[in-house]
């Protein structure tokens, strides 16, 4: 269930951080916890929370995905603590996949702070889970300018590498700024990982784990910085499109993503 309340967590903690060897020592700052959603509460995600995109990408999501979005529970479901969302090999309403997208809007909508998901990922060619976010001016600032920060996109053929990015006027799609992160001992669709971004008006910090990999701020972007707002999240499982290529015969169907928590911190 979500939980919001202003408790102060255990504190600081201070890691060294970073993927090469330019990087910094950073401190991660988790001080008031304002938003838990644990998933505690079988069957349907938290309608106070929680709305669903349904339909293809004909709908105006786009990159010639090829699954059709539904609210089923063969598709999304809370069970055993977790977020369940599962893509599947069927023919439904002109697809030939199913899988499910959530989103906050309007319900949630955060501004800066730290943002994290405990998650479990699919396995697969041409899945393409994310966990990120969108400007909540979206209804009536075209996208790329209403902003786009993804905290968390893998591409199932690719099991020890995630990315994180952000889109913006100027710089979206191929021109978007991103890294790549790569686990050296595990496998993201083996084990729960952390995925997570701190943010302020100035900079958007990514980590795995607590491990910083990228650090993005307004002198890196061509174009404006749009990340003064508020954003709401969407999780999603995306099938075939322009990034991961379409599954092939070997790719294993029912594929599902864990989540066991959401969590914001200010």
């Amino acid at each position: 269930m979500i939980k919001i309340n202003n408790l102060l967590s255990v504190g600081i903690c201070l890691l060294f951080l970073g993927c090469s060897t330019d990087e910094k020592q950073t401190v991660i700052t988790k001080k008031t916890l304002v938003m838990s959603e644990e998933f505690d509460v079988a069957g349907a995600p938290n309608p106070d929370l929680w709305s669903y995109n349904i339909g293809t990408g004909n709908n105006g999501w786009g990159n010639n995905e090829k699954q059709y979005y539904t609210d089923r529970p063969q598709n999304i479901i809370v069970e055993n603590g977790n977020l369940k969302i599962t893509a599947r090999r069927e023919l439904y309403l002109g697809s030939a996949f199913t899988s499910a997208r959530i989103l906050t809007k309007g319900k949630l909508e955060q501004k800066y702070g730290r943002i994290e998901a405990r998650i479990k990922l699919p396995l697969g060619q041409g899945l393409w889970p994310a966990f990120w976010m969108l400007g909540a001016n979206s209804d009536t600032v075209i996208w790329p300018a209403c902003g786009e920060i993804d905290i968390m996109e893998y591409l199932g053929n690719s099991p020890t590498k995630i990315f994180g990015t952000v889109h913006g006027p100027g710089y979206s799609g191929g021109e978007s700024i991103s890294k790549n992160f790569f686990l050296s001992n595990s496998r993201f669709d083996t084990d729960f990982h952390v995925f997570g971004i701190e943010w302020d008006e100035n900079k958007i910090n990514f980590y795995v784990d607590d491990f910083l990999y990228h650090s993005v701020t307004p002198s890196d972007v061509p174009g404006e910085w749009v990340f003064n707002q508020p954003f709401y999240l969407i999780l999603n499982i995306a099938v075939g499109g322009n990034l991961p290529g379409s599954p092939n015969a070997e790719t294993p169907f029912p594929q599902s993503m864990l989540v066991d928590y959401i969590r914001i911190f200010e």
